[in-house]
């Protein structure tokens, strides 16, 4: 074991991200101080308190609150060891040379642009509604969530279906029976998802379907945004270049599969990319291809199970060990190589001393 290691985890899996920290800390033998996101801290407590309930020891499980000081001191205190840290980019580069300015180890897992390339052999019902499902789901504020779909020949003809699924979805308070996704997490990132919008719209993208302006009776000073679709996106765009997080999804059209696969290796960021496809030979030419870590074969969300890890990267990741699964482990551990030789001589006492470097014979 570390001894004491870190977790800084965002608003918007307030259980999920502790819960990729946590478990794999505490079975390596670690003690954990988990900071979570100021903006929605009780899930984080209602996890400790979970831990003190099956008896985990005073003191090994720790939750702390704050904003910068507090990422600050976890990052630069001796005592320490190791920092996990699950958000955006800025503070994810700030809080990754911190860290590693003060000789910690850390992992870090960035911002995001996951893209979905569908071609014209996919399961049409199928495919539409796990993309609408993944674009606009928990209102886009996921790392995994779809932002780009990549629309290969004749399957661009699908996308007016598409705009007409995400224009059926409900837009309600989160907690809210029958709601499809809830509101932003602020006023800021509404503000930040709609200008974002309107960039697009101004760089010559068409807006099939506009989600600003969503009003909920019911809470009237909601932060909601609802699906918005984007088409005729190209890469310079910045609502391309940029994650949105938001229920906004950009369509490209291109021609090949090549294209598809340049497009995709070429963005910036590489968590995760998906293909859609009844063809064999084309899934397993993408996933051999592709520049993502996360790679989904007619899957949306392409998030590991536990024995795996989350092997995102590129600009999507900062550190040179992933999260959970034996990367998790190997994170939490400090590798220890004993070297040790026992032969019956050596029982004899003879006097000499050896100082040749210790072989079998």
């Amino acid at each position: 074991p570390l001894g004491v290691v870190a977790g800084i985890c965002p608003f918007n899996v307030p259980a999920m991200m502790p819960l990729w920290m946590l478990p794999v800390a505490l079975v390596t033998g670690n003690t954990i101080m988990l900071k979570p996101s100021e903006r929605d801290p009780g899930a984080a407590m209602i996890l400790a308190q979970l831990c003190a309930d099956v008896g985990v020891p005073r003191g090994v499980v720790n939750v702390v609150h704050g904003a910068n000081e507090t990422v600050d001191f976890l990052t630069s205190d001796p005592r320490v060891k190791a920092v996990s840290f699950v958000g955006g980019n800025a503070a994810g580069k700030h809080v990754y040379g911190r860290a590693t300015q003060h000789g910690k180890r850390c992992q870090a897992n960035l911002g995001a642009k996951n893209h979905a390339v569908i071609l014209p052999d996919a399961n049409r019902e199928h495919t539409l509604n796990a993309i609408s499902g993944a674009a606009f789901g928990a209102a886009g504020q996921r790392c995994m969530a779809l932002s780009v779909a990549v629309f290969v020949g004749k399957a661009g003809e699908w996308i007016p279906d598409l705009v007409e699924r995400a224009r059926g979805l409900r837009v309600d308070g989160g907690m809210e029976p029958g709601a499809d996704l809830g509101p932003m997490i602020s006023p800021r990132a509404l503000h930040r998802a709609e200008e974002l919008i309107q960039s697009a719209v101004d760089a010559g993208a068409s807006l099939l379907l506009d989600g600003r302006g969503v009003r909920v009776a019911k809470y009237p000073k909601g932060n909601f945004l609802g699906p918005t679709v984007l088409a005729n996106v190209t890469t310079d765009m910045q609502c391309y270049q940029e994650e949105v997080f938001g229920p906004v999804l950009s369509c490209v059209h291109v021609a090949t599969l090549d294209e598809a696969l340049a497009l995709v290796n070429g963005n910036r960021y590489g968590n995760g990319a998906s293909v859609f496809t009844q063809s064999g030979p084309c899934a397993r030419r993408f996933q051999s291809e592709v520049n993502a870590g996360q790679v989904g074969v007619n899957v949306p969300i392409p998030v590991p199970l536990p024995m795996f890890s989350f092997t995102g990267n590129k600009d999507s990741f900062l550190g040179d060990t992933n999260f959970y699964g034996r990367s998790g482990v190997n994170f939490y551990t400090q590798l220890k190589t004993i070297t040790s030789l026992w032969r019956k001589e050596d029982a004899e006492v003879d006097g000499q001393s050896a100082v040749h470097m210790p072989t079998l014979h």
